[in-house]
């Protein structure tokens, strides 16, 4: 019940996408601890441009998702996520720990939710209203 009162926009699939979110921090999760994760672009700061862009990935979906005040506790959560992932690394023998990492995961997360204000944050809801607009 506090989910449905705490919802930004009226979704008609707000399961599903809030399925899909979490499906996406899995993954990032997942990619973050994997030995052989994928592999970034041979560019300078390539890494940390994938860091960036996943954690703005996930803030920007879940802003989609929640009224404001809920997005400050989910802006939290990423940030945590993000330098707990970085200690776990450490003590791994196969990934490495890296502050610039913990930055680039922060910085994205950061972003998103300072552009949850804008056009940038109705994504969802139009896709809804143009997959259940009826065709003239």
């Amino acid at each position: 019940m506090a989910a449905v009162l705490s919802v930004r926009q009226p979704l008609r699939w707000f399961g599903l996408w809030s399925a899909l979110g979490w499906m996406l921090v899995l993954w990032v999760v997942y990619e973050s601890l994997t030995p052989n994760p994928i592999q970034t672009p041979d560019i300078e700061y390539g890494d940390k441009i994938g860091h960036f862009m996943a954690y703005f990935l996930m803030m920007g979906w879940f802003v989609q998702l929640y009224q404001r005040g809920w997005q400050r506790w989910l802006l939290l959560l990423f940030i945590t996520l993000g330098v707990a992932i970085e200690f776990i690394q450490g003590q791994s023998p196969y990934r490495l720990f890296e502050y610039a990492d913990m930055a680039a995961n922060s910085l994205g997360a950061f972003t998103a939710w300072l552009l949850a204000r804008g056009p940038f944050s109705a994504q969802l809801l139009r896709i809804e209203q143009r997959l259940l607009s009826k065709p003239r």
